[in-house]
């Protein structure tokens, strides 16, 4: 009976430790699935009460935070959200060590894993800003560029992904990596292109 027992027990932690490892939270889901990914990553352990969004703080210089919205990325809009995540941004605030686009790709790779990751290196660039037009005519105007801001989108197969990056002075001290639906890439390209 206990040889039983233990067979079993064993048998169903290998399903449960199977599931666990394919399990994630991505855009597409619903709320309680993504909540119960965050609660189950090694990477993001959030705090008590804590559920679609985790914030983490080594000191007032250095944050880390991750949500998960019902909303479409970019400007908020209204309209049903269809009750799923659309969107999932991490954003790394890091005034000592700054922030680099290899930093937000390595933030990717260790929240989402080698599948997702993978989507987003062969994804096709579909906007990139400051583009060499804005660069250009603050040089030739003699004006510092107002914001310091670049930032890229990508189409995947999977999903779409804007980076984003803020310095000052050259530094680079903020930073976000944001994964989306692909059907609400159009709504973001539009916006960031009006600016």
């Amino acid at each position: 009976m206990n040889r039983i027992r233990c067979v079993g027990s064993l048998s169903l932690g290998m399903l449960l430790l199977f599931i666990a490892g394919r399990v994630q939270a991505l855009p597409g889901q619903s709320p309680d699935e993504a909540e119960a990914w965050i609660q189950a990553h090694p990477t993001l352990r959030p705090a008590s009460g804590e559920k679609l969004l985790i914030r983490k703080s080594a000191t007032p210089a250095q944050r880390f935070q991750f949500k998960a919205s019902l909303l479409q990325v970019g400007r908020a809009a209204p309209g049903p959200t269809g009750g799923i995540i659309r969107t999932e941004e991490i954003s790394i605030y890091d005034m000592i060590n700054g922030v680099t686009i290899a930093r937000l790709q390595e933030s990717l790779r260790s929240i989402y894993g080698a599948v997702i990751y993978q989507d987003y290196v062969s994804a096709k660039v579909v906007y990139r800003y400051p583009g060499p037009a804005t660069v250009d005519q603050a040089v030739n105007q003699k004006a510092p560029l107002l914001a310091a801001v670049q930032g890229e989108v990508r189409s995947g197969d999977r999903y779409a992904y804007w980076l984003e990056i803020v310095s000052t002075n050259g530094f680079a001290y903020l930073g976000r990596a944001t994964v989306f639906l692909k059907k609400d890439l159009p709504k973001l390209q539009t916006e960031l292109q009006s600016n």
